[in-house]
């Protein structure tokens, strides 16, 4: 088998690429690399002064620009201002396990910003993306339940790793039944998903509020957790690997925790094109956004 690296990443002069949360983590690392081989990055961060700090790191053109996927009116405003056309569109940014918080038009804050912030980013640059939308997901979404009775943890106790599995399976849902309409419209994007395994990012230190879980959470992390650099592989491979749409990428060694970058599987429920089609529905109504082209209807599959 082939081991993809970063070398193995294709010259990018004239792409435009724009990653969310391009100011730490494996979408630093993205981001990078990416404008090392010579495409525009564009750093789309909540907190521009950290993007610039990131951009300062970096080489070749890598610009910044404000996004908070927790507030819709942002996502609007940044798809608004961002008239270039877009060659990939990687939907990197996420929040993990944090205390119940809600978003700026009232979500649960991983909902709000894993799924639908993305959700409407994408519906929103897509009638100028020509290639790739690359959105990252994780183990965890083998977890996960969508609940459409309560999505927004409204109305049952919260527990923030069911809230994180849900916003990361819906990633994958997302994907899928974006894929199933951009080829309904005879589109020629694609989209695909990778998840990093389990990758020493900020997502994983501690908030010093739950002592066992920390020290349990650094001894698994320390066994089995790989750099930052190697938990971006998944992500460039799916950016820009020959790979067909709705393939999702992870790393290949233990439990698929890390090692070099190949095409995974998911869950049964990632699979499901009925839970894929409804909560894109949902997804449209509470965000506004809505699929550029003709609702593919007669592309749907058969329940």
């Amino acid at each position: 088998m082939t081991t993809f690296t970063a070398s193995d990443v294709p010259p990018l002069p004239g792409r435009t690429v724009v990653v969310t949360g391009a100011n730490s983590g494996i979408g630093r690392v993205t981001a990078r690399v990416l404008a090392a081989k010579g495409a525009r990055v564009v750093l789309a961060v909540r907190d521009p002064e950290k993007g610039r700090e990131a951009a300062a790191t970096m080489t070749g053109h890598v610009e910044v620009r404000r996004l908070d996927l927790a507030d819709l009116s942002s996502v609007r405003a940044f798809a608004d201002d961002f008239t270039d056309p877009v060659d990939l569109l990687i939907n990197n940014a996420g929040v993990m396990i944090p205390p119940l918080t809600r978003t700026a038009d009232g979500f649960e804050l991983q909902f709000g910003t894993n799924h639908l912030g993305h959700f409407a980013l994408t519906n929103l640059l897509l009638p100028r993306i020509r290639d790739r939308v690359v959105t990252v997901s994780s183990n965890a979404h083998k977890v996960g339940t969508i609940d459409f009775d309560d999505l927004n943890r409204e109305r049952k106790p919260y527990r923030a790793m069911s809230a994180y599995a849900q916003s990361k399976l819906a990633n994958l849902l997302f994907t899928a039944e974006l894929q199933r309409r951009l080829a309904a419209a005879g589109s020629p994007v694609i989209a695909t998903a990778a998840h990093p395994g389990l990758a020493t990012t900020n997502l994983l230190k501690s908030d010093g509020r739950r002592r066992v879980r920390d020290l349990a959470q650094k001894a698994a992390t320390g066994l089995l957790a790989q750099s930052e650099d190697d938990g971006a592989l998944p992500t460039l491979y799916a950016a820009v690997a020959d790979v067909p749409g709705d393939s999702y990428a992870g790393p290949s060694g233990f439990l698929e925790g890390r090692g070099a970058p190949k095409l995974v599987g998911r869950s049964a429920k990632a699979r499901d094109a009925g839970t894929a089609r409804r909560l894109w529905a949902v997804s449209e109504e509470l965000t506004g956004a809505v699929f550029p082209w003709p609702s593919p209807q007669a592309a749907q599959p058969t329940p």
